[in-house]
């Protein structure tokens, strides 16, 4: 190749590389990427900036521009595998704070040494990164300096930003549209307004919507205590996708058996979610206030506001309204406001055996000390619990045995030591987290089936729902919002009347949407009544 032709083609090469690191996509369900084939305008409008630049080109190649341009492509990164992988866009205001503790649970799951060579693979593909935008740009700008490339980048540019201009601002079907890639500024632009929306002087409280009422005397329940469970990332796909549901099958048919001998009934629906993949607390307040929260900037509303909750509305009625929270380690203020009793974190549960991954202490041991702390004792007020699961989070390992005599639970030495050796050892794998997924709600149903047996001669009402779908990497694309809802209770008119407000009998929901989370509050006061 003789050093014209080359002078001429390595521009071209430099501009297809940087192509290219602006339109990749997502390889679901993994954080890695695959190229594609469409065009960048953010690109041509760059090579259009350079252009105007004339005499500072060269300078600006070698040092602004690369760097501006390693901070779309990491923007390109997150934009394409947050929804990839929790099937939603990352909030860098709000997402960046849960960080530290996703770094933490990320150490249980995977060895030490494989985070500290994960860092550093990071931060020298960094510097590998700005190296090559670096030559990149350099060849780029060297090319705008020959008279015989200059006007055919400038022309190709123009003529690229004029038609993404005119497919994006024209209704017009266009027979041979030109694919571009999603630009990346937007997403930046986004992330802005997330912050500006909640810094002084920008910040506002959302008001909260109307919910529904919740007076009443809660005769329906009969006096019965009440344990709602939000069970973590219980979602419709372990009912849509065979691979999930195939291995589900005994786990749930323990369950239905357990509700069958211990003489209850069991109606279940779908319950869409207002949050998905993660995000719980959106899906707590929602159903215990009745007010629909879809976004940290209406949480912050409702939090602010004098909205009656169900821990309320129970209390009013006659009964100690008590959380059990497995995963709390520090303060909690939100407990004020829901107006619970007691609230039983971390530390409260005394929890003395070996910790499964970062949440530690094992669905089975939270029940069986609720038990002990709060559901003995014939002549007492009737509980309502609200109680979120911690085993069925991601990265949904590793999962404790299940231990079928209950008296064992509390005990420090309840686990068969080759037994937790084996759950310790079985870490989930990251890049496929559905078997991991599968095997904790496994785990999850068989507990709620040990403790149905284990409250078989008393009147207790449990409430099962899950608070979102899993991850997006283990849902697929395109997922819906919805979970499965299932309460077991004694037959009669609380059973009933669900029914009548269309649940089914039976643990698995039809595939219809019932309602919203927000508007299941109705329906379930009216059952208490």
């Amino acid at each position: 190749m003789s050093r014209s032709l080359f002078d001429r083609a390595l521009p071209l090469a430099s501009l297809a590389l940087l192509n290219a690191s602006l339109t990749f996509v997502n390889v679901w369900p993994t954080p890695r990427i695959r190229w594609d084939s469409a065009l960048s305008v953010e690109l041509a409008f760059a090579v259009l900036l350079l252009a105007a630049a004339r005499s500072h080109a060269a300078s600006l190649a070698r040092t602004i521009v690369p760097a501006a341009w390693l901070v779309l492509v990491m923007g390109r990164y997150i934009d394409v595998t947050g929804p990839g992988l929790y099937g939603r866009d990352f909030n860098l205001y709000w997402d960046a704070a849960h960080l530290g503790n996703v770094a933490a649970m990320l150490g249980e799951a995977v060895p030490g040494w494989l985070l500290v060579l994960g860092a550093l693979t990071v931060m020298i593909g960094f510097g590998l990164a700005f190296v090559i935008a670096r030559a990149a740009w350099t060849s780029v700008a060297g090319g705008l300096s020959k008279p015989t490339l200059r006007p055919a980048l400038i022309g190709a540019a123009a003529v690229l930003v004029s038609l993404h201009a005119a497919q994006a601002l024209t209704t017009l079907r266009w027979p041979h549209a030109v694919p571009f890639a999603s630009p990346v500024s937007p997403a930046y632009a986004r992330q802005v307004r997330y912050v500006l929306a909640m810094a002084p002087p920008f910040r506002g409280t959302p008001a909260p919507g109307d919910g529904p009422s919740m007076d009443g005397p809660f005769r329906g329940l009969g006096g019965a205590d009440v344990v709602l469970v939000f069970v973590e990332a219980y979602g419709a796909v372990t009912f849509d996708a065979p691979r999930l549901a195939d291995t589900l099958v005994r786990p749930r048919a323990a369950l239905a058996a357990a509700v069958h001998d211990a003489g209850r009934a069991v109606v279940s629906a779908r319950i869409a979610s207002p949050t998905f993949g993660a995000s719980s607390w959106l899906a707590h307040l929602t159903l215990l206030t009745g007010v629909e929260v879809r976004d940290q900037y209406a949480y912050v509303g409702v939090m602010a506001s004098t909205r009656d909750t169900l821990p309320r509305a129970f209390r009013r009625a006659g009964y100690q309204s008590v959380a059990v929270m497995p995963g709390l380690r520090q303060a909690w203020p939100e407990g004020a406001f829901y107006g619970f009793d007691r609230i039983y974190g971390r530390d409260a549960l005394e929890y003395g055996g070996p910790r499964f991954g970062w949440w530690s202490i094992p669905d089975q041991f939270s029940l069986a000390r609720l038990d002990a702390l709060e559901l003995t004792g014939a002549s007492r007020e009737p509980r309502f619990v609200v109680f979120p699961t911690s085993t069925t989070h991601a990265p949904f390992g590793p999962v404790p045995p299940y231990l079928p005599d209950w008296s064992k639970v509390l005990a420090p030495d309840g686990f068969d030591a080759s037994a937790a050796e084996r759950a310790l050892a079985d870490r989930p794998d990251l890049t496929n987290l559905s078997p991991s997924y599968a095997r904790a709600v496994a785990y999850a149903l068989t507990t709620f089936a040990g403790y149905v047996r284990e409250h078989a001669a008393d009147r207790s009402v449990l409430i099962l729902i899950g608070d979102h779908q899993p991850v997006a990497a283990v849902t697929g694309p395109g997922a819906s919002h919805d979970v499965p809802m299932h309460v077991i209770a004694e037959p009669g008119p609380f059973v009933d009347r669900l029914r009548t407000a269309g649940f089914v009998d039976g643990l698995r929901p039809p595939p219809r949407t019932l309602t919203t989370m927000h508007g299941l509050v109705p329906m379930l006061v009216d059952a208490f009544r």
